[in-house]
């Protein structure tokens, strides 16, 4: 009697476990590039759809081989939510349905540039947003990289 309990025990564990494991790969799984060669060097997406979670990662000011907006960090602040915003887009959301911002600057006395520059995107949608100093950033003239979640519904 007791090995038979056993037995429906783990049954029903079992029973679980593949329900939960036929539940999650039903889940939307979606990775978005944005075309940089650094993706395959390094292994990372612009952005990965869970669900309708969504995770960006970290982004910079450079578009391509570019650097957007040198020695300005309100410009490069601006030009990485613009970018953000179109990962987002490819994946179903939009800034409205960002819940997180992450600021890493290389400077913190500027932050009033960024938080400017942050506000014009989220002065109604109001995320919980952290900022904070980093000594450096993959290169000098980069002053800010940003990640961001958003949660949609579905």
């Amino acid at each position: 009697m007791l090995l038979q309990s056993c037995f429906s025990f783990f049954a029903l564990i079992n029973s679980f476990i593949a329900r939960k494991f036929e539940d999650h790969t039903n889940v939307m799984h979606k990775k978005i590039s944005s075309g940089s060669p650094w993706e395959d060097i390094v292994g990372y997406s612009r952005a990965v759809r869970v669900g309708n979670i969504i995770e960006v990662a970290g982004t910079t000011a450079m578009d391509g081989d570019v650097l957007i907006g040198k020695g300005d960090i309100y410009k490069q602040t601006v030009f990485v939510i613009k970018k953000m915003e179109a990962a987002l887009i490819e994946a179903g959301a939009s800034l409205n349905d960002v819940v997180r911002t992450r600021m890493f600057v290389t400077d913190i006395s500027q932050w009033e540039a960024v938080g400017k520059a942050h506000g014009e995107f989220f002065k109604s949608i109001k995320p919980v947003a952290t900022m904070v100093e980093v000594s450096r950033l993959i290169n000098d003239d980069l002053l800010i990289e940003i990640e961001m979640t958003a949660i949609i519904e579905i």
